[in-house]
């Protein structure tokens, strides 16, 4: 947890926070030149995400691309806790993921939390959970993965994949450490003290399931990043490779405060929303500009500090020039805020419409994703610890 001020935790979380703090409180690295350089060597070009700096801090990326273009075994782990439907903050991280893939040839581990999700949320049924989990499974393969690549992991169901290696790595883990780094209390169920486990297991299935040491890299938000401390921390005394991350900046709900967020379905814009209603969403949603068009006029507004044009820096616009003059504009006051809401509305529109037909085709794709349609549980007596 980063502080009373900043609240950053597997659960919880703000969109617009000092995030060179964050490296600071975290203890990770700010993305620099020197593995954007080597990004570009590895996959021949740069992601926008990555000269923007929407991922901007990391834990041994650039450890990750070397063993790359060394040509030692290395692979990609990310997921989704499936609460509810997916929103455009989920897929984010996905995208990059993808382009990751594609460019560098790489397998993908998705982990579908669905245990988690019951767990932590009070009233929550584990059938509800694990249907979300189908559903939001639709979202990534909409997304574009390779199926022959990727392998989606539902926990409740691939259990037998993890538990295992979870065993191995709760051993290695005390009440003391979980409390330290979670937060848990005397009233946590013991379902969550174990859940850590699963999680951290999933860094080193990899290796298990090629049967050769596996570094992985996970793109994700900094929100997750207590999971793979401890999975930093254990990883040797197991046999595995330290897992690498590279940590994407959160992307702000519609509304003043906070990250785009399940829990508050209004600051939200989901996959499975109507396109219209998206736009109208886009309408209503917290901006920075100013109290009156005059003023906005005169002022300029902030973008910075502005939901709408971030989902077109972060996510929605890969051309520079574009957002270059959406930036500009908004700041000299050229625009008002209407008119820029109306310009991104269709943006998400036109979005949500293309990804909507190619999540209704991949509810036939589905089956070839599963991990469990593919391979075997790796034997229990080649496990390492």
């Amino acid at each position: 947890m980063a502080s009373s001020e900043t609240r950053v935790t597997p659960w919880e979380a703000e969109a617009f926070v000092d995030y060179d703090r964050l490296i600071k409180v975290f203890g990770t690295k700010p993305l620099s030149d020197a593995e954007v350089e080597l990004l570009a060597r590895a996959a021949g070009e740069i992601h926008f995400m990555v000269r923007r700096r929407v991922f901007y801090s990391h834990r041994d990326f650039d450890a990750f691309l070397r063993d790359y273009l060394e040509g030692k075994k290395v692979a990609l782990y990310t997921g989704r806790g499936p609460s509810s439907y997916t929103h455009l903050g989920h897929i984010l991280p996905w995208v990059f993921t993808r382009w990751l893939q594609e460019r560098l040839g790489l397998h993908l581990f998705f982990q579908f939390t669905d245990d988690e999700k019951f767990l932590h949320e009070p009233g929550s049924r584990l059938e509800d959970t694990n249907s979300m989990a189908y559903e939001n499974a639709l979202d990534v393969i909409a997304i574009g993965f390779d199926p022959s690549r990727t392998h989606f992991v539902i926990d409740s169901e691939d259990i037998r994949f993890l538990y295992p290696i979870a065993v191995r790595v709760a051993k290695k883990i005390t009440f003391s450490m979980d409390r330290a780094v979670f937060g848990f209390t005397d009233s946590t169920n013991v379902g969550m003290l174990f859940y850590p486990s699963l999680q951290i297991a999933m860094c080193f299935l990899p290796t298990e399931i090629f049967g050769e040491s596996t570094r992985v890299l996970i793109p994700a938000g900094i929100d997750q990043d207590p999971y793979w401390r401890i999975a930093r921390d254990i990883a040797q005394s197991l046999g595995y490779p330290k897992p690498a991350q590279i940590h994407n900046k959160l992307l702000p709900g519609l509304g003043p405060e906070g990250k785009m967020s399940s829990s508050k379905p209004e600051t939200a814009i989901y996959t499975v929303d109507p396109p219209e209603v998206a736009k109208r969403k886009v309408m209503r949603a917290f901006t920075g500009g100013q109290p009156t068009a005059e003023l906005q006029r005169k002022l300029g507004g902030n973008p910075d500090r502005c939901s709408v044009f971030k989902m077109v820096e972060m996510l929605l616009e890969p051309d520079d020039s574009i957002v270059r003059k959406l930036y500009e504009d908004c700041r000299s006051g050229a625009i008002l805020c209407g008119e820029c809401k109306r310009i991104v509305g269709e943006k998400v529109a036109r979005f949500l419409e293309e990804h909507q037909r190619r999540r209704e085709r991949a509810r036939d794709a589905l089956p070839r994703f599963l991990i469990r349609n593919k391979f075997d549980p790796p034997p229990v007596r080649r496990l390492r610890g």
